[in-house]
């Protein structure tokens, strides 16, 4: 169907390789920050929320992924899901699905996958997992805290560096006024 960007192809291989919906969320929304003016911008939004959603429904926060995956829902562009390669009404319907297992409160957590269609992106995203030694959709390892638990895990050093440098920058700009 067409060229896709590195990052949604990244994106489809943690969401269906390793099941790391936390970088799901990471590799396209620093894509989606970095072009702006895309015309699939609402889209690309609509990918991130799907993940942070799953990511909460997975850790067994429901009322993270009912806002999420609801949100998600408001945003995906049936043309630009086409665009992207996914059967945009297959992917509604998933992700309804999803939405109301978690609203009825549904013991246990499954994963969803997304509906590729174009054939050539679905074989590329396969062979990088098994370049990488990831089984395309398999279960998410719900034993993993590591993947569980991601984002109070991981080092966030960066992240409080860049706060405290844009404070620091708000404060100076503030004393030169």
């Amino acid at each position: 169907m067409g060229q896709y960007p590195d990052a949604y192809v990244q994106y489809l291989v943690h969401f269906h390789g390793d099941r790391d919906y936390f970088e799901c969320h990471e590799v396209m929304e620093e894509f989606w920050k970095a072009h702006p003016e895309d015309p699939r911008s609402a889209t690309y939004v609509g990918l991130i929320q799907i993940a942070v959603g799953l990511y909460h429904s997975r850790r067994g926060n429901r009322a993270g992924a009912v806002k999420m995956l609801v949100s998600a829902l408001a945003k995906l562009q049936p043309m630009d899901v086409r665009t992207l390669g996914l059967d945009a009404e297959e992917l509604e319907r998933r992700i309804r699905n999803r939405l109301a297992d978690v609203q009825a409160e549904n013991d246990g957590y499954t994963d969803i996958n997304l509906p590729i269609m174009d054939p050539g992106l679905l074989h590329r995203c396969q062979t990088i997992c098994r370049d990488k030694g990831l089984v395309w959709e398999a279960p998410s390892s719900l034993e993993n805290d590591a993947l569980i638990h991601k984002h109070t895990l991981r080092d966030r050093a960066d992240v409080i560096e860049e706060r405290a440098r844009q404070s620091r920058l708000r404060k100076e700009q503030g004393e030169a006024r």
